[in-house]
């Protein structure tokens, strides 16, 4: 048995849509893949009104212990070069390269710091 968010996950579609379409909190892997091979018009429309610009999931990664977890990105997420879990320390990761400008980003997921590494202008 899979909970509710997994089934979301493996269906591609945000938890709340699938609460507010009735799927169970608990269910199988032959119901979930019988939804995904066969989906009801709900999932058929959402689908299709898809973009495919942003992920409804994505996975994110600790760049230094390698925990992991998924995640309902948020529109304000750049696209991160290095994500680690809050309680490591800034030093455990590569250091910053020649030319570049680090930005931290707090609160992503449940634990995560996200790290952009930028170019800088020499203006």
């Amino acid at each position: 048995m899979i909970s509710r968010r997994e089934a979301a996950l493996r269906l591609d579609i945000p938890l709340e849509m699938a609460a507010r379409h009735g799927l169970p909190a608990r269910m199988s892997e032959a119901d979930v893949q019988a939804i995904d091979a066969d989906p009801p018009p709900w999932l058929l429309q959402s689908r299709v009104n898809r973009t495919g610009k942003k992920p409804v999931w994505v996975q994110l990664t600790c760049s230094i212990c390698g925990f992991s977890e998924a995640a309902r990105p948020k529109k304000w997420w750049p696209a991160f070069t290095w994500i680690s879990c809050d309680w490591h320390t800034p030093d455990e990761l590569p250091p910053v390269a020649s030319g570049t400008r680090r930005t931290e980003f707090d609160g992503i997921g449940s634990r995560f710091v996200g790290v952009v590494d930028e170019a800088v202008s020499a203006d």
